[in-house]
């Protein structure tokens, strides 16, 4: 065999290949790529098919497959593309787990966590995308739950699916954190229960309180500025000087200015805008914003609550 000139030492092979006799030795004794023969003088030699199985070791080695793989595709029991096809789906998944590792780390950077924090947010930022919808099916089915809720909102509600992104930002980090706290506390949990139970009560008495329409958007659009302008001036709403403000906004909401003028209007108006009024419930959707990629939300809550003070005390002035 010494003097075949398509076959090789050890040496020449670990020349020929670029790996180290080392490696080719551990390949050999694995069976991986075993020793087409032994010399005369009783050393391992190889043929050019070895250096070829070689070359597609040392290849699939540095995509970083397993010998067990390797060995399967060596013996023809897969093929490299359907071996390369799993391997490229595993290394999705851990890419994915390195960027919200990254993720996690920057906005514990950015936010100055604490170690108790900092187990919190790993631990709810790993969560699987199911584990997360999960989380979020279950608070709607207790807040919703044996309730006559509208079909349409119910549904439009349950719609929207906040997530993490393949890719998230620090600030989505932090937003899903903060959205899972959320909507695990059970406080939180039973001020939604309340306001869907002021829903199904406005069905049964049929004033349901659905999605509203342009009007109506427009309409409180221009309630919610022109109290946050008065909010912005430091106006307290119960004042002589907030009335012809409270006189605006019940006349933007009224059917006519009769109705507008009523102390029961006002009364009834500010009671079912205080229903759906809270802060939580608005941080609820601004969170839902950041992850969603929605833009900033700026808060109106307290716009609102001066507009339904205001309301209320020129009710009763």
């Amino acid at each position: 065999m010494d003097d075949r000139d398509d076959v090789f030492t050890i040496g020449q092979l670990a020349r020929r290949t670029g790996l180290s006799t080392r490696t080719i030795r551990f390949y050999a004794d694995t069976g991986v790529v075993p020793p087409t023969g032994r010399s005369e003088a009783g050393h391992r030699v190889y043929d050019t098919g070895a250096v070829a199985r070689l070359e597609l070791v040392r290849t699939l080695r540095e995509l970083g497959v397993g010998l067990p793989d390797i060995r399967r595709v060596l013996e023809r029991e897969t093929t490299v593309p359907e071996l390369a096809e799993l391997h490229a789906a595993a290394l999705d998944t851990q890419i994915r787990t390195l960027r919200l590792r990254r993720s996690v780390l920057r906005a514990v950077a950015r936010l100055g966590a604490t170690t108790k924090e900092l187990g919190t947010m790993h631990k709810l930022a790993k969560l699987s995308a199911e584990e997360r919808q999960r989380l979020l099916e279950e608070f709607w089915d207790e807040t919703f739950g044996g309730l006559d809720i509208d079909p349409s909102f119910a549904e439009k509600v349950r719609g929207v699916r906040p997530d993490l992104p393949d890719d998230p930002t620090p600030e989505q980090v932090a937003a899903w954190v903060e959205l899972a706290e959320l909507v695990s506390d059970p406080g939180y949990r039973a001020r939604v229960r309340a306001m869907s139970e002021a829903h199904a009560a406005a069905r049964t008495a049929g004033t349901p309180m659905g999605a509203p329409g342009l009007a109506e958007r427009e309409a409180m659009a221009a309630v919610v500025e022109r109290a946050g302008q008065a909010l912005a001036a430091g106006i307290d709403p119960a004042s002589a000087e907030a009335r012809p403000i409270a006189d605006e906004i019940a006349a933007r909401v009224a059917a006519d200015p009769a109705q507008a003028a009523d102390p029961g209007f006002r009364r009834t108006t500010a009671d079912q805008w205080a229903v759906g009024t809270d802060a939580r419930v608005e941080r609820y959707w601004q969170l839902v914003g950041t992850l969603n990629g929605w833009g900033r939300m700026p808060s109106t809550v307290p716009a609102h609550e001066w507009a339904i003070a205001a309301l209320r005390a020129s009710a009763d002035a």
